[in-house]
């Protein structure tokens, strides 16, 4: 038995199964599902998902360096080029969001280290029974929200921040049931958490 919620979407099983609730502490990774889950706004993880390659491709594989030095004119061109979400705000926040992620890397070393001091370098794990019990924001995502508004992050609501903290695995809502808590158990052992 597995998480109900992909259901039998190819693309969200997928990721479901190889990235949901798996630790990470590559920033540019980060970076990639922090713009994936602030373009998800109103909208589907499952469009989100079918546009990621598109996504991948505009933003050279959401390399920060390259995304924070993005004009309008290019971030214009992305809009009229590529597969993406055409909210011309969230594109931007592409942009406004890695200059953000430069700055808190400058200041902690990595957006890893930061962000993973918000649970003391250890997954929050969950035991739910069922998919109906996992929220979709918590204090911790409220905080983490508040605090990354402050320096200048877009698209990072509370809701935003929980799956952001489920994709990176500083969360694992896993069911208890569900065949991949294991492999993610052991994936969580191999990852080196930088303090």
């Amino acid at each position: 038995m597995k998480c109900a919620w992909p259901g039998n979407n190819h693309l969200m099983e997928m990721y479901h199964d190889n990235e949901w609730c798996v630790p990470s502490t590559d920033d540019n990774y980060i970076f990639e599902m922090l713009t994936l889950e602030g373009a998800q706004a109103g909208l589907s993880w499952s469009i989100v998902l079918s546009k990621r390659e598109a996504y991948q491709t505009a933003f050279r594989n959401f390399n920060i360096s390259y995304c924070k030095k993005l004009t309008d004119e290019d971030l214009q061109n992305v809009k009229e080029q590529h597969n993406v979400i055409k909210h011309f705000a969230k594109l931007q926040s592409v942009r406004s969001n890695a200059q953000a992620v430069t700055e808190v890397q400058k200041e902690f070393e990595s957006f890893s280290s930061f962000l993973w001091s918000y649970v003391d370098y250890k997954p929050i794990i969950n035991h739910w029974t069922s998919d109906k019990q996992i929220p979709t924001q918590t204090s911790l995502s409220e905080q983490l929200s508040k605090d990354l508004k402050k320096r200048g992050f877009k698209f990072v609501g509370p809701v935003t921040m929980y799956s952001f903290m489920q994709a990176i695995g500083m969360v694992d809502d896993h069911i208890i049931s569900c065949l991949l808590t294991r492999q993610i158990q052991e994936a969580r052992i191999k990852i080196n958490f930088k303090r």
